[in-house]
């Protein structure tokens, strides 16, 4: 477990847990301020992937269904509470596999997704995780942005980003959806209006994955909205936080 919680502040007053997946290439540094700017009731669990920061030894995995295989076993004991799912792009369809393991989990209170299309929607979108390292980056940079211009300008930082970045765009380029029963917890959708590879129509398509509410939310932004507009997503984040728990005190 403490390979893959990158950051948690234990909070005394804490009435749930939130587990933090970060996009493709991103790691738990993401989340590393989000327990400042949400509600002392919200403990938050900054998920730490394989083959980045203190995991940078480890090889990153490549596929979604590989990722929840190693990740579930790892955060079972921290659900000892109430708790949710929150991923950002590649993120959210990590998320969104943990909680199907979890169907009949009543501890489960909520799914949040940002920047990622609904689960059952094709990538419309040519697979560019097999092209070579140029080629490769400047796609993301051109489809996603996201890559820090520090990184960019420091061939050695890049270098090392390089193969955990490129094992998880293979991951979100190669899941492969398969229909189940929708999910028993609510879902909060969040995306960018600026976003070119993800539209609120996508989001609304998350609707189809639960039996009970699902809501979508835009804000100013493209598919990092959540840095740009941090403060606003973070304030939305944290009322539909209260709002998930009040509905199961």
């Amino acid at each position: 477990m403490d390979r893959w919680i990158g950051f948690r502040q234990p909070q005394p007053n804490a009435r749930a847990r939130l587990f933090c997946f970060p996009h493709a290439g991103g790691a738990a540094q993401l989340f590393r301020t989000w327990q400042d700017d949400l509600p002392e009731e919200v403990e938050v669990c900054a998920i730490q992937p394989p083959g980045r920061w203190t995991r940078l030894r480890e090889p990153p995995i490549a596929r979604v269904i590989d990722l929840v295989d190693a990740a579930a076993p790892a955060l079972r004991p921290l659900m000892d509470m109430p708790f949710l799912l929150f991923g950002h792009s590649l993120g959210a369809v990590v998320a969104f596999e943990l909680a199907r393991r979890l169907p009949r989990e009543p501890s489960l209170v909520g799914l949040l997704v940002s920047s990622r299309r609904a689960p059952q929607l094709p990538i419309p979108y040519r697979p560019i995780h097999h092209l070579p390292d140029t080629e490769f980056v400047r796609e993301m940079c051109q489809q996603y942005g996201g890559i820090p211009e520090e990184v960019l300008e420091t061939p050695e930082l890049l270098e090392l980003l390089l193969p955990a970045l490129r094992a998880d765009m293979e991951a979100f380029e190669t899941y492969s959806y398969s229909p189940a029963p929708p999910l028993e917890c609510p879902i909060r959708c969040y995306g960018g209006l600026d976003d070119r590879v993800v539209s609120a129509n996508d989001l609304e398509q998350w609707a189809e994955q639960t039996v009970v509410s699902c809501s979508v939310r835009m804000f100013p932004g493209g598919h990092f909205f959540i840095n740009t507009v941090k403060d606003r997503f973070l304030a939305t984040l944290w009322q539909d936080l209260l709002d998930l728990l009040e509905a199961v005190a």
